[in-house]
């Protein structure tokens, strides 16, 4: 027997090796990773759709499934940015003012517990940091072309995929009874795990997002805060940072509700913030996430800083379901048949 059928017989040494090609190659394509994780999201969430009605219309062909869909995501988009993304940015712009003022205003350093704060950002530089971040923001807004450019090439690719998903799967198989079959085989054994995986918790944060923002959104509401648009987009954003994003949240929400309120405000801000997260983690996560990514909250942040460093701003998103993946693997921590059914109960009840 020669070197590479012994190789091919051994099983857990080429799978071994498969994933350390594929982990190689995706750090060479790092560049294009935002384009390979907005295909993978806009794809699976569709997939999943289409899954969902054909369980109640067989005969329905997923094209007649996306096409509307997808034609009402674009009026969608085109309504929005005509109409609401000049007052995300009016409102962001002013939000930013009225905290520069506020942080620099002498009621802060009259105040003996706002001093205590105020001495601590001094330490910190917040200054400097405040300046890098616009920095960073101007940066980012002037790369918005090649951000715009990903989405569309993303939506459209997974459009592509979706309405014909069932050509996809076919020609898919083919592969696996070709001359290198065993990697296509690994490959789909992986592709598996990664879709049970990464992409349940992502559509779990995704939901376990949109219902943090609506909860905060209401409450900003009845306060009156000012920049609703503005800070339900930064609640939505870091709602999808797990355990740590409602927590990170409530920093921005308490400095702007001090401006409008006082330390009343804060106080309500702090006990909505207290009342999300026991929601989030006592029946958010057990209902959407079911028994899958009960992760102990030390492993949490040190994942999410970790993958940060590693990866950036996508890390503070992707990294926990990356970890649940390769824990999966491992068979340290592994989506079982009932977890999958407890989803499609959730998904019927809802």
């Amino acid at each position: 027997m020669s070197l590479y059928d012994k190789f091919v017989d051994n099983k857990r040494l080429r799978r071994f090796t498969l994933l350390v090609l594929v982990i190689v190659l995706i750090y060479l394509f790092r560049g294009m990773m935002s384009l390979f994780l907005l295909t993978f999201t806009f794809t699976f969430l569709s997939v999943q759709l289409v899954r969902l009605v054909q369980r109640k219309f067989p005969r329905v062909r997923p094209i007649w499934v996306i096409t509307p869909v997808y034609l009402i995501i674009i009026a969608l988009l085109v309504f929005v940015i005509a109409n609401y993304v000049p007052q995300l940015i009016s409102q962001t712009a002013k939000m930013f003012s009225s905290l520069q003022k506020f942080y620099e205003s002498k009621e802060v350093r009259s105040n003996p517990y706002l001093n205590v704060i105020y001495n601590y950002l001094q330490q910190i530089n917040l200054d400097s940091q405040i300046k890098g971040a616009i920095t960073q923001v101007v940066n980012y807004i002037s790369s918005v072309g090649a951000v715009g450019f990903n989405i569309v090439i993303s939506f459209l690719l997974s459009f592509f995929y979706s309405s014909q998903v069932e050509q996809m799967n076919s020609f898919g198989r083919q592969f696996l009874d070709s001359k290198y079959g065993w990697v296509f085989s690994d490959l789909k054994y992986y592709g598996q795990k990664f879709v049970n995986t990464f992409g349940v918790v992502l559509e779990a944060q995704l939901m376990i997002a949109i219902v943090n923002t609506a909860l905060t959104t209401i409450t900003l509401l009845f306060m009156q805060m000012p920049g609703i648009i503005a800070l339900a987009v930064m609640v939505f954003i870091l709602s999808l940072i797990p355990v740590a994003g409602v927590i990170i949240s409530m920093i921005p929400l308490s400095f702007v509700a001090y401006t409008v309120g006082g330390i009343r405000y804060v106080i309500y801000i702090v006990v909505m913030i207290i009342i999300i997260h026991l929601i989030e983690t006592y029946f958010l996560n057990p209902q959407f996430m079911s028994s899958m990514t009960h992760l102990p909250i030390f492993f949490t942040f040190v994942v999410l800083i970790v993958s940060e460093e590693l990866i950036g701003t996508w890390g503070l998103i992707i990294g926990i379901p990356i970890f649940v993946f390769f824990l999966d693997i491992l068979g340290v921590h592994s989506i079982t048949k009932n977890t999958k059914k407890k989803r499609i109960k959730l998904k019927k009840s809802l």
